[in-house]
């Protein structure tokens, strides 16, 4: 009787396989980095087929670490970088051009044309996004009119798009040998070209980007029992598996969280910071700058859908401090040093560096440090540093209350940055609601196998899953109401500075 499910979680900048047992506890867990790419200011790129090579290393690894044998495994999950786009050949699974990464920002002048007509906003009321350089479907039609040849192979069929997810899932089942060609329902509503309503890929959008349809891969659900494909015996698990659990990460870290509940909520602190706040079974059309998305789906059940605010930088604010101003080796220096100093000293630090996400979405805008005196140190700077993280996510969470009229009562948090004690703190006293971490914080890879996980049987249903759910740490707000208002009117006085920086 199978023991483990694994997930293999395909990151912007590294790949992880992690195997889990019944009560969602880390068996074991590989994981590599792989190379960032950037040909040109604003462009970032990654290698497809290094990303392949990675994820059998990391399956292999996995596999031997938590000593699996044949059977041992019930189910692979995926979850992945959302918004990262590839078109490669269906028979020979060579890429056409590399990975055109979420980060980039090349199809600015695509998104400009086609906001001529309509506006930012002109794709919203179906696909619940804003044209912005962030999403997959300007991906694809910058490789369809740029690299050779790939439009008459996307017009014979030879061409075929994915983002990560399905790019992953293609090659685990078999790549050119009958690979699954698919991506779930929480990846489709992030390419900008499937409708919310009716989960399918709409044709005027297409059309009007100039995207053949049978470039694209079949929608599925998040968890599905109609399993796409196994893993061959010669691959890297060594065994044929069921591959039937796909989510985006964050998507993942939603349900890894186990927030199946209305007004349930999640914050990731990574490289940026992405909260995702479950609506229900029906799409919330955003007024206040932030993404409807969908969520996830098991089986053949409803849909159920977030509104998703994403905000650029926040953990790379950190790097940037280490690694481009040296003020520290390494990134958990940060709280010490913020440490000294009982506040920011009056400043706040806004890090637009490409820009401003939720809730404001403008390009234009470049990262600013206000209110400078004699009196700050390296160490105001690296609290407010830290303190932009959380200003950021109450602006989101602010925008999120204001579109579904349901208050949240606390927040869950995972990533890397939730072990910085201070900042955890700072969240809780800014948005004046408790902080929760849980015992498992690695909730993206556990979200994946839980999807693939439900999909076999190995768990029941989510009552399950929300019985593996343990808190570990929770922190109070200690802030008074008026320190609360006078600290984060400053804050959005500052951002203010940062906007129509770039002339365009």
């Amino acid at each position: 009787m199978a023991k483990y499910v694994a997930a293999v979680d395909q990151g912007t900048t590294s790949t992880r396989c992690m195997i889990f047992d019944h009560s969602g506890r880390v068996v074991s867990i590989a994981q590599k980095e792989h190379e960032q790419i950037y040909p040109k200011p604003g462009w970032v790129e990654h290698n497809p087929m290094e990303i392949w090579e990675r994820t059998q290393e990391v399956v292999k690894e996995a596999v031997a670490l938590a000593g699996a044998k044949p059977g041992d495994i019930a189910a692979v999950g995926v979850t992945n970088q959302r918004e990262t786009t590839i078109v490669w050949n269906k028979n020979t699974g060579k890429p056409y051009y590399n990975a055109i990464v979420w980060q980039d920002t090349r199809t600015d002048r695509i998104c400009n044309d086609l906001a001529k007509d309509g506006g930012q906003d002109r794709f919203r009321p179906k696909v619940g996004l804003p044209l912005a350089t962030y999403f997959s479907g300007p991906k694809i039609k910058w490789i369809l009119e740029n690299v050779e040849g790939v439009r008459a192979a996307a017009e014979r069929g030879e061409a075929i798009f994915g983002n990560i997810d399905t790019w992953e899932i293609w090659w685990l089942t078999g790549g050119p040998n009958g690979g699954a060609h698919v991506t779930d329902v929480s990846n489709a509503s992030r390419t900008m070209l499937m409708n919310l309503e009716t989960l399918d890929w709409d044709d005027e959008i297409l059309g009007i980007m100039g995207i053949p349809r049978q470039m694209l891969p079949r929608i599925v659900p998040s968890s599905d029992p109609n399993v796409w494909g196994k893993t061959p015996k010669d691959g890297p698990f060594g065994d044929s598996i069921p591959v039937c659990g796909d989510l985006g990460d964050q998507q993942a870290a939603l349900v890894g969280q186990t927030c199946f509940s209305v007004g349930e909520a999640k914050n990731t602190y990574g490289t940026g910071c992405f909260m995702l706040l479950n609506t229900g079974n029906k799409p919330i059309p955003s007024k206040s700058g932030l993404l409807t998305t969908v969520g996830y789906q098991i089986n053949n059940q409803p849909a159920v859908y977030c509104l998703e605010g994403s905000i650029a930088i926040t953990g790379a604010l950190v790097q940037w401090l280490r690694d481009n101003l040296e003020f520290f080796d390494f990134s958990k220096h940060i709280e010490d040093y913020a440490r000294k100093v009982e506040d920011s000293g009056g400043i706040y630090f806004v890090p637009a560096f490409s820009g401003l996400f939720a809730p404001y979405w403008k390009s234009d805008a470049r990262g600013v440090i206000v209110g400078l005196t004699r009196y700050v140190t390296k160490y105001h700077i690296c609290r407010a540093a830290l303190e932009a993280t959380a200003y950021q996510t109450r602006e989101v969470l602010d925008a999120m209350n204001k579109d579904s009229g349901v208050p949240l009562k606390a927040l869950k948090v995972d990533g890397g940055m939730v072990y910085n004690e201070l900042l955890m703190q700072f969240q809780s006293d800014i948005l004046g609601v408790p902080v929760v971490r849980p015992v498992v914080a690695e909730t993206t890879a556990l979200g994946a196998a839980y999807a693939a996980g439900l999909a076999v049987g190995f768990w029941n249903n989510l009552e399950d899953l929300r019985a593996n759910w343990q808190v570990d740490k929770t922190w109070e707000p200690k802030m008074d109401d008026a320190k609360r208002a006078a600290l984060y009117k400053g804050w959005l006085k500052a951002v203010e500075r940062t906007f129509n920086w770039i002339e365009q």
